[in-house]
């Protein structure tokens, strides 16, 4: 391999040429025990760190890039005990590890609702209900890939896919780009525990001002891992939407409000003027963020509606055809799981949740969780055809899976609304069929990247479809384990100032909106305009709108991420802008994985000692000087990021 590129045909090609990929004509070991045992561990060590960001911050990253840096890394481990290994090894290996973020992403969406309802679900129950829509996702994307991946390669990018052919080729050439990813990690332990573990440092830097406006920032590596990643933009939209809850809408409902006598609903105790900053986001501002983002995930949504319809029409069309060829001799590289196999795989999963009780909720009727399963089968049908060629043009990041997941929970409370199920038990079951198809549709776009890689390189899809179905199976109990642990050992629990839980606060409200219809509508009104005003100024709503429900705080720390990022990269020649852009994605994954793990192992210590909180070491300090220790350890962890990406980007520039 030593030299080795890709050739200028993996990123375009030419009316009539075919790709060859990168290993034709080799006989590579690629589905082995090492490579899969690998993939499960980082997949399991990913979700749990993605799961404890999505459920802080709202949204997750693509862990594709990172699992595969750190794949190459065991497997050079694994070649200092005599075990040698092909690129295709690697490959099988990342496509397992990836899967998790995605099971992460569907879980997370939706599943906090029901402790935030009140509902205790069981580790089991909904650990098969993650199984049974990530396996949807998976089989119902494999009769695309000749379509998507083969036919379509040169107009359909899929960028993250083509990242990891990238790292996984100049990986096979040494194990530098490693060392960012384990470098974010300790860096991301190491702060998390300092203010988490060991509490030596304030969780967040904060100035109070008047009419209950805050400025503040989270000291959370993770988070401005997050902004690096986003970038400038991204993170500039979202500190936006922050700044305008903290300091124009919070004071504004403080000053009007001040001079009521009487409650405003939807508080039905306590008078505005009374309530401190944090009661007035809790009982007013998470309505309007709530109506942004859902305006928000909607206009993403009908947005992407033309991409929708066509690709809809061209995976049909494709399944058809694949239906009607005759069996026939095939190349390794284009051997698929075969449709029989994927039809009983559907059917089993659909018969599962149709006839045992409780996966599909508390509706204890199989007529009932038969409908549930039919709506799983429509809408992750429609949207995993969607989600496979959307992530094709614009990644994985980019996919509107909030806005899909908000969608099939509106159409499926609509049909609960008009059966008359609309008691905590309906409410539970249509969350599910949410939690299924947002799972099916997420799997989907990650399997897409995956094949588009294996595509690049060689790979065996029929083994890389198997890869995907053991990721998706191992990683569900984790990331499962995960939410529970953290429900139960975070102060606050899900949906607390801890963990707000923020996707699946908006999906509990857009079903109670639906079958309850007692929602402070005007305040869900105010957050729609706030969404359709971002609109017309072109700005990425979705973006903006969750910068308006999350804390500033939050917000903050993201941004200053993405302006360390611009900094770092404005004024530099091409090359190193986007070796330093590189540089600093790693270390920011990074980041995320060590703050995201610190978080669960914090949380599983205060489990294993029966509930009681970690009271660290605080030391007795002013409290200015404990705001001012807050902002420099925020200082300290962008410095040390900085440090290390000019520092690396040096010694690259040395070697070449």
């Amino acid at each position: 391999m030593s030299g080795r590129k890709l050739p200028p045909t993996a990123y375009a090609i030419e009316e009539g040429q075919e790709y060859v990929p990168l290993t034709a004509g080799q006989t590579l070991t690629e589905f082995t025990v090492k490579a899969v045992l690998a993939g499960i561990v980082l997949g399991m060590i990913f979700g749990a760190a993605n799961t404890y960001l999505g459920l802080k911050a709202g949204l997750t990253i693509s862990t594709s890039i990172p699992v595969a840096v750190l794949t190459v890394v065991a497997f050079r481990v694994f070649k200092a005990f005599g075990l040698s290994h092909s690129i295709l090894e690697t490959n099988m290996s990342q496509t397992v590890g990836s899967a998790s973020s995605s099971v992460a992403s569907g879980v997370l969406f939706t599943i906090p609702a029901l402790f935030i309802w009140g509902l205790n679900p069981d580790w089991l129950q909904v650990t098969l209900l993650a199984m049974c829509g990530g396996l949807i996702g998976v089989v119902s994307m494999i009769p695309l890939r000749r379509y998507l991946i083969k036919r379509e390669h040169g107009s359909l990018p899929y960028p993250e896919g083509m990242a990891c052919a990238e790292v996984l080729v100049a990986a096979e050439e040494g194990g530098e780009q490693a060392a960012g990813v384990f470098w974010g990690i300790g860096v991301g332990m190491a702060f998390k525990l300092l203010t988490d573990g060991l509490k030596l440092v304030r969780g967040v830097f904060e100035v109070g001002l008047p009419a209950r406006a805050a400025v503040s920032i989270s000291v959370s590596p993770p988070l401005i891992g997050v902004g690096y990643i986003l970038g400038i933009r991204i993170a500039t939209v979202m500190v936006a939407g922050g700044v305008l809850s903290a300091l124009i809408i919070i004071p504004t409902i403080y000053l009007w409000g001040s001079g009521l006598t009487e409650p405003l609903y939807p508080e039905t105790v306590k008078l505005i003027r009374d309530m401190s900053t944090d009661e007035i986001w809790n009982r007013y501002v998470r309505y309007i963020g709530a109506g942004a983002v859902a305006t928000g995930g909607l206009i993403t949504l009908i947005r992407s509606i033309p991409t929708m319809i066509e690709s809809f029409r061209l995976g049909v069309q494709q399944i058809s055809r694949r239906a009607s060829d005759a069996v026939q001799a095939v190349e390794r590289t284009n051997r698929d799981l075969s449709p029989r196999i994927v039809l009983i795989i559907l059917v089993s999963i659909l018969a599962v949740m149709t006839f045992v009780p409780g996966i599909l909720g508390y509706l204890d009727s199989v007529p009932i969780r038969a409908l549930a399963s039919l709506l799983i089968a429509v809408f992750a049908f429609f949207f995993v055809t969607v989600s496979s060629r959307i992530v094709g043009l614009v990644g994985v990041t980019s996919n509107p899976t909030s806005g899909m997941t908000i969608a099939t929970l509106l159409g499926t409370s609509l049909v609960f609304l008009a059966f008359g199920w609309t008691d905590m038990a309906g409410k539970a079951t249509a969350l599910m069929v949410g939690t299924a198809v947002a799972i099916a549709a997420s799997i989907a776009g990650d399997t897409s990247q995956d094949l588009k890689t294996g595509f690049i390189l060689g790979a065996t899809p029929r083994y890389q479809q198997i890869g995907e179905l053991i990721g998706v199976i191992t990683s569900a109990g984790v990331v499962v384990l995960v939410v529970m642990l953290l429900q139960y050992n975070v102060p606050g629990g899900l949906g607390g100032p801890e963990l707000p839980a923020p996707q699946a606060t908006l999906m509990a409200l857009v079903i109670d909106g639906v079958l309850d219809q007692n929602l402070p509508w005007m305040l869900i009104a105010a957050g729609v305009a706030i969404g359709l005003v971002a609109s017309a100024f072109k700005m990425p709503v979705l973006a903006f709108a969750v910068g308006v429900y999350l804390p500033l705080e939050t917000m903050a720390a993201v941004f200053v991420g993405g302006l360390l990022r611009y900094l770092l990269t404005r004024k530099q020649k091409p090359a190193e802008a986007e070796r330093r852009r590189e540089q600093g994605v790693l270390f920011g994954s990074g980041l995320v994985g060590g703050g995201g793990l610190t978080g669960v192992v914090l949380a599983l210590w205060v489990g294993l000692r029966g509930g009681q909180r970690i009271e660290g070491f605080a030391p007795h300090l002013p409290h200015f000087v404990e705001e001012m220790l807050a902002l420099a350890t925020v200082g300290a962890i962008l410095g040390v990021m900085a440090w290390f990406i000019l520092r690396h980007g040096t010694a690259n520039r040395k070697v070449a």
